[in-house]
């Protein structure tokens, strides 16, 4: 009596939008259940269900869920961005890694001048934060509170990450070009 086709089964978020009976061998069930109908629907408005089914159909099974994971994503930027899709995600994510690789760069260099400028007068500590050693000497207070430094001159010499990105460059150039020409006048 109990037998395979009296048992109530499901269709796949992509037979149930194709409005076909779902096979139990049907190439989407596996990655379109059936509580996510908009991630077939998104996939089918772009690449199509039978460029789909060929596609998933060429991979090995070990394989297709990452493709279908991928086709999803691809799906939902092209949606939301028809010009340029995923590429414009990760142009925007390799402009601002290239963009904090030269705020590191500067960092660094500016931290090394200030290590090699009195012999200890800045230092590291163990969390990787900057410490002061002799703040009284340069006029500058590293630790951006008070106590070091001539007042009339600190307000401006904060550390670079709370300046606006403009303000940051600036303030990096001018602490570089005084260093250059030997002024230790801040």
């Amino acid at each position: 009596m109990a037998s395979s086709s009296l048992l109530s089964y499901s269709p796949c978020a992509a037979c149930k939008f194709l409005r076909r009976k779902c096979q139990p061998e049907c190439v989407f069930a596996p990655y379109f259940p059936p509580d996510q109908p908009q991630k077939f629907a998104n996939v089918h408005k772009i690449f199509g269900a039978s460029n789909v089914t060929k596609l998933l159909n060429e991979l090995q099974p070990h394989q297709r869920e990452d493709a279908v994971n991928s086709l999803a994503y691809e799906a939902d930027m092209r949606l939301r961005d028809p010009v340029y899709g995923c590429v414009g995600v990760i142009s925007l994510l390799q402009h601002q890694l290239r963009q904090l690789q030269l705020d590191l760069s500067c960092a660094k260099s500016e931290l090394s001048k200030y290590q090699n400028l009195g012999g200890g007068i800045a230092s590291t500590n163990s969390y990787g934060l900057l410490a002061a050693g002799n703040q009284h000497n340069l006029g500058f207070n590293f630790m951006g509170g008070g106590g070091g430094g001539r007042p009339d001159h600190n307000h401006h010499l904060y550390h670079h990450q709370f300046f606006p990105r403009d303000q940051q460059q600036q303030q990096q150039q001018q602490i570089i070009r005084r260093f250059e020409g030997g002024s230790n006048n801040f």
